[in-house]
């Protein structure tokens, strides 16, 4: 299995899969060109995808999908209150190509194993998503509002997960947005600080994960450097140090293609 974020943050979200046959998208969140663009990057060509698979119906998750599923007759998966949000934006998407998976419910494509789970986003229906092939497991989740049991539970065993660390808590408050996009942020259906990302994390450890790549910087909100270092300082306070591997997915561009193996 190989996975690859060719982009994630405010302006943009797409996270390449690649298992045995099938060539997934979750979500594809920049315009049809700078996707291709993005996916010739990496050797991977748009037109063999198998499927786009959406989290949620915001712009910066769906914004390249109409083109993309039309040009390329690729089907969309999504959950059926997703997909009712999406029909205007989406209205080019084949009646063929519309499927609806069920969330918290396991579908295939091919031999490929695809977990829906509902997260809590303030979206109509938010979901993140574990991939599993051949005894090869990953996850992306981003959006997620907070991490709880749940959450943990259905990420352990990952070998790889991509998890939001949106925003550092002192600059969002020091910062210009207004007081109720801040108040949005920092609530359980918002986005998942540093902070939060590294005690997430110290327990995914605990429960087989060994390697995680954080995503969806806030521009605004965060530094890559910042991120980095709150989440090592997590790690460090809980004795785990450096035995948890961490990358950081770049905004907009490929962040380099991990290989689970």
């Amino acid at each position: 299995m190989r996975l690859c974020p060719l982009c994630s943050g405010s302006s943009g979200n797409s996270t390449y899969i690649e298992a045995g046959n099938v060539r997934l998208l979750i979500d594809a969140g920049l315009s049809c060109k700078r996707i291709t663009e993005l996916l010739r990057t990496i050797g991977a060509d748009p037109a063999q995808l198998s499927a786009i698979l959406v989290t949620h119906e915001h712009i910066d998750h769906i914004r390249g999908i109409n083109i993309l599923s039309k040009k390329y007759r690729i089907p969309v998966y999504a959950n059926a209150e997703c997909w009712q949000q999406m029909r205007g934006q989406l209205k080019d998407v084949t009646p063929g190509n519309v499927c609806v998976f069920e969330s918290d419910r396991v579908f295939y494509i091919d031999s490929v194993a695809i977990l829906p789970f509902s997260s809590y986003h303030d979206s109509v229906h938010a979901v993140g998503f574990t991939v599993a092939h051949k005894g090869h497991k990953a996850a992306v989740c981003t959006d997620i509002g907070h991490v709880d049991k749940r959450i943990i539970e259905l990420l352990s065993d990952c070998e790889l997960v991509l998890l939001e660390a949106n925003h550092d808590v002192d600059m969002l408050m020091a910062g210009s947005y207004p007081y109720l996009l801040k108040k949005r942020i920092l609530s359980g259906t918002g986005h998942l600080c540093n902070e939060d990302c590294g005690k997430a994390l110290v327990e995914l450890y605990h429960r087989g994960v060994k390697s995680a790549i954080l995503g969806h910087l806030s521009a605004e909100n965060n530094y890559p450097e910042l991120a980095l270092i709150t989440v090592h300082a997590a790690l460090e306070a809980a004795g785990i140090g450096d035995e948890m591997q961490i990358a950081l997915a770049k905004r907009d561009e490929p962040t380099g293609v991990f290989e689970l193996a």
